[in-house]
């Protein structure tokens, strides 16, 4: 992990990076922070600092797309995702497909038909991070074959991100899992990576993003690398599920570890 950041630092950033490079520092003192609130205020702490932190983290990638694409192409790109989101936790919470039987709790408000708001917002922050890693994997998006390799190597980029989520998300009490079955990841059923993937797919589809330039590759990368290092520690130490930390940072630290190498060799 040290390696990976210390190649990110290597990447230099423009000027016209300071909007979105202060959000990722909120972020990550927000997230940072929270351990040391749920000691000193309570079980409440963990709500307000999980709303507080992808805030912060789905403002961080808009302004980022934004640059490199301009804000309408990034606000007809944030609707899509959010909507797509929104529509397939609805349509999942009710049925059971496409991520298995599973409902939220009243934890995080607000709630819109029984989804948490936020939830959409979550998919949207991570999805720019996702593509960015597809794209330094794939270079050229201009053939069927490499857009097709790229929405694929996109889903399974942000899908490698729920390893550590679900099973946290899960602990905290945001949702539970009706019907785990029998073929489950630490008490999530495999089902939901499937649905996961499949969402991305659907997602990445609809928008079909444009190419990243380099000064939006390098912050978006930088926050799929904070992601994993964060992540490994409070998964794995604080909140003591060192299994679901472990799968995450082999499956999103070798794609990003991948990614690296590729964008640094361009």
């Amino acid at each position: 992990m040290t390696t990976l950041v210390t190649r990110l630092m290597s990447l230099q950033l423009p000027r016209t990076a300071l909007p979105q490079t202060v959000l990722i520092a909120a972020w990550f003192l927000s997230m940072v922070s929270l351990p040391i609130a749920l000691w000193t205020v309570g079980e409440q702490a963990i709500v307000y600092g999980t709303i507080a932190s992808v805030l912060l983290l789905v403002s961080a990638t808009c302004v980022i797309i934004a640059q490199a694409w301009g804000w309408r192409r990034a606000l007809l790109s944030a609707v899509i995702v959010a909507l797509l989101g929104w529509s397939i936790e609805f349509v999942g919470s009710k049925t059971g497909f496409p991520f298995g039987r599973y409902s939220y709790t009243s934890a995080l408000q607000p709630q819109l038909l029984g989804v948490p708001l936020l939830i959409p917002l979550a998919w949207l922050m991570m999805m720019p991070p996702a593509w960015a890693v597809a794209q330094c994997l794939i270079g050229s998006l201009e053939t069927p074959p490499r857009r097709a390799a790229f929405v694929g190597l996109s889903a399974l980029a942000f899908t490698a991100w729920d390893l550590y989520l679900d099973p946290q998300m899960v602990n905290w009490g945001f949702w539970v899992w009706h019907e785990p079955g029998a073929l489950h990841y630490f008490g999530i059923p495999l089902v939901n990576y499937m649905g996961w993937i499949l969402a991305a797919l659907l997602m990445t589809a609809a928008v079909r993003p444009p190419r990243l330039p380099r000064r939006a590759i390098v912050p978006l990368l930088a926050i799929y690398g904070i992601t994993i290092f964060l992540q490994t520690i409070g998964v794995g130490l604080l909140w003591g599920m060192p299994g679901p930390a472990l799968c995450g940072f082999a499956a999103m630290g070798t794609l990003l570890l991948l990614t690296v190498r590729r964008l640094r060799a361009s």
